[in-house]
């Protein structure tokens, strides 16, 4: 199994209390962490809002991280989970794509997903297609992508995108473009985008829902003609981890207690109720814990798996833990 870990970067009320010109030494110095530990990639998220709740606190660009880190890392590889198609003309994001694959040495993967965030969508002018809408949407992007990094060229007369001829010189380092992780575990199109375009994909949920998205998957590639067992699922984890269950508790408290002052209790509370109890959304335990659960995954064919660590701007000890005992037990 390969581990990714997420940077913070604002989305998430996570670099609450830091100084907005310190935040990108922040970010610099946990990437550095990263690319001298145990990680494969470093990710950020695609979004403009913080969520649960938009506010005013910082949240930063990510194909801006994405050029920031490929100049100041070396080894990492550079991902976003999930770049929304619809936030940037797929022929204009295949450049800049590009641009950045160049400047990291050909380290950087392509999330790619349909969007969900109606607040951010309506508030940067994009409206706020319904579901079916932005997945033909998604469909149309990578299709565009696609035939700019193998061609050097695009077009598409489309329902949502139309180019002609678009030139994306030079192109990316990576041999027959950069890697698709399509995310979403949408049954019907979704994984059926993944089937025909990916090299990753990117859908969570609990045990037995991953081993049927898997099977789903595998259908999809059958009648495609496409080879399943070339495309490496994955799935992200937002994660506490510490030694004790006493321990877990107590940080779980600690991250209720800080979003509270942002957010308010109520929502506070919702939000850390997927560190709690039996949620699929949460990972949160001691290391043996954490391996069982991931292990178990990996034995339904999980071959990547993603990780969100809440206090790493403010603590890193949580990474610390995790780099020391579970990515040993499961590389």
């Amino acid at each position: 199994m390969k581990f990714g870990i997420f940077i913070p970067q604002g989305w998430r009320f996570d670099l609450v209390g830091i100084d907005p010109a310190r935040q990108w030494g922040v970010m610099h110095d946990l990437a550095q962490s990263a690319e001298a530990g145990p990680w494969e990639s470093l990710w950020v998220y695609d979004h403009f809002h913080t969520t649960p709740v938009p506010s005013e606190e910082a949240t930063h660009e990510a194909w801006t991280l994405m050029a920031a880190f490929a100049a100041s890392t070396k080894r990492i590889r550079l991902g976003q989970m999930c770049t929304c198609v619809a936030y940037r003309n797929p022929a204009y994001l295949a450049k800049v794509a590009a641009t950045v694959d160049l400047i990291s040495g050909g380290r950087l993967e392509m999330g790619i997903g349909a969007g969900w965030y109606e607040h951010e969508f309506r508030a940067y002018g994009y409206g706020f297609p319904d579901a079916p809408a932005r997945l033909r949407a998604l469909r149309e992007g990578v299709e565009i992508m696609h035939q700019a990094w193998t061609t050097g060229k695009a077009s598409l007369d489309g329902e949502f995108w139309q180019v002609d001829g678009a030139i994306v010189q030079p192109q990316p380092l990576q041999e027959g473009g950069i890697p698709f992780w399509v995310a979403g575990g949408g049954e019907k199109v979704t994984l059926k985008i993944a089937a025909q375009y990916a090299r990753y994909t990117n859908f969570n949920g609990g045990a037995e829902e991953f081993a049927r998205k898997s099977e789903i998957l595998r259908g999809h590639c059958e009648k495609l003609g496409t080879d399943f067992d070339a495309i490496t699922r994955s799935s992200n984890f937002n994660t506490i981890i510490a030694e004790t269950g006493g321990e877990v508790t107590r940080k779980v408290d600690e991250l209720e207690a800080r979003l509270a002052a942002s957010i308010g209790d109520a929502k506070a509370a919702e939000v850390v109720s997927a560190y709690r109890g039996a949620s699929k959304e949460g990972l949160a335990g001691t290391p043996d814990e954490i391996i069982d659960v991931l292990r178990e995954r990996q034995e339904l064919g999980l071959g990547y798996s993603i990780h969100y660590f809440a206090d790493s701007a403010y603590d890193r000890s949580s990474v610390e833990l995790f780099e020391k005992t579970v990515i040993p037990a499961l590389s």
